[in-house]
């Protein structure tokens, strides 16, 4: 989840119900386009952060529906652009849910696995690796689970253990807030890093298998984990610092480090951090923005109510419509980075689908994503490298992570 998010009535996007890899590409030769697409459709994709699950409560949305205007993924996109599996995000607005941060998590997460128990013949959960190759191979999409922000665990291990009984496989440390044991990158921190509770955070998501999530922690945090974790790490949805220069991105230097824990960079689609003029306008309007998420807040808070996403998520999208979406040479920009910095190993694709107001041009739903493996393969990487960018190297740390906690329960 990123981005702010509020009223009603904004001009939208209408989606084009299209499968771009199916047409031919101006200037480009027949083989190449022919590499592309035979190479996606044969390839495990997997998107490591998309936070569908509000839809699923708020607004009584199934998977299995239509897209609608808002939405950037649903079954038959994933399907048209060759997406095995999703990692859902839990996210749990801290100022909406304050007092009870656990309760709505595990009311989202109840509202994902009621979508697998609804259309089993559709989606199945995935709890490891094995589970994704299983599901995929029954022609059915893999439902995973992810926890953004470590305040929903409320201070608990044995909340931490809970989610990950309940099929939680990764925990986002912090979202954009500071919470009681890690600083987030979204504010000015208190605690210069972990907490020694933190710490103990790390350790048991170490013993369980649940990988850690480093994308919105602090600096210092992400050094703290990186001195702590028995296992390789993960960046669900970040992008490079050196290019857009966002605290929600990854400078060169922790890009090595992830890189030498043989972790995983998965690349975010929001335009503020991968575009700096995009970026500059959004920070530009922030003081109408709080302004407008402030009167459409309101009716709900008179009321004693949380607002939903949608409603904030309305207030966001007026004002992208007033910014020209980024180019998709934008969005490439990033992942050409940290391939050049990281290497292709720990490089992945962390979409951010329904919790950002706007995508790049050129990426309007999960359709879209074959596009990145055209731009991959034009851009001089290897056939083997972009099948792993595409979902190998997931489950290589995914693999992993599981793998360690499996022998440290055996010791």
């Amino acid at each position: 989840m990123d981005g702010t998010a509020g009223a009603p009535g904004c001009p939208l996007r209408r989606l084009i119900p299209y499968t771009w890899w199916m047409l031919p590409l101006p200037g480009s030769a027949s083989d190449a386009v022919s590499l592309a697409r035979s190479l996606h459709a044969s390839a495990l994709v997997i998107d490591g952060h998309a936070d569908t699950p509000q839809r699923f409560l708020d607004d009584g949305w199934n998977f299995t529906d239509p897209l609608g205007e808002q939405g950037m993924i649903n079954l038959d996109s994933a399907r048209r652009g060759n997406l095995a599996a999703e990692f859902f995000a839990v996210w749990v607005e801290p100022a909406e849910h304050e007092g009870h941060f656990a309760q709505r998590a595990l009311a989202l997460t109840d509202a994902t696995l009621e979508q697998v128990r609804r259309f089993p013949d559709d989606l199945a959960l995935c709890l490891s690796p094995a589970d994704i190759l299983a599901v995929q191979a029954s022609g059915r999409f893999g439902v995973l689970l992810g926890l953004e922000g470590g305040h929903a665990i409320e201070n608990s291990l044995a909340m931490l253990r809970t989610f990950f009984r309940l099929g939680i496989r990764y925990m986002t440390l912090t979202w954009s807030n500071t919470n009681d044991w890690a600083d987030s990158s979204g504010d000015a921190g208190r605690h210069n890093g972990l907490t020694p509770f933190g710490r103990e955070v790390i350790r048991e998501m170490n013993r369980l298998g649940m990988m850690i999530d480093i994308s919105h922690v602090s600096d210092k945090t992400l050094a703290d984990v990186l001195a702590i974790t028995t296992a390789p790490i993960i960046a669900t949805h970040s992008s490079a610092r050196a290019i857009t220069p966002s605290h929600r991105n990854l400078a060169d230097d922790q890009l090595r480090a992830i890189a030498a824990n043989d972790g995983l960079i998965m690349v975010n689609f929001f335009p503020a951090f991968i575009d700096e003029t995009w970026r500059r306008a959004w920070e530009a309007c922030r003081d109408e923005r709080t302004a407008m998420h402030h009167a459409a807040a309101k009716p709900f808070h008179d009321t004693d109510q949380p607002v939903p996403f949608c409603v904030s998520n309305h207030v966001d999208r007026v004002f992208t419509a007033r910014i020209p979406r980024p180019p998709f040479a934008s969005l490439m920009a990033h992942f050409e980075h940290i391939i050049r910095v990281a290497g292709p190993r720990h490089v992945g694709i962390g979409t951010d689908f329904d919790g950002i107001p706007v995508l790049p041009e050129g990426i309007d739903s999960a359709a879209d994503l074959p596009r990145i493996t055209q731009a991959l393969l034009q851009n001089g990487q290897a056939a083997e490298d972009v099948r792993n960018i595409l979902g190998g190297n997931l489950m290589r740390v995914f693999g992993r992570v599981q793998e360690i906690a499996a022998m440290t329960e055996t010791v």
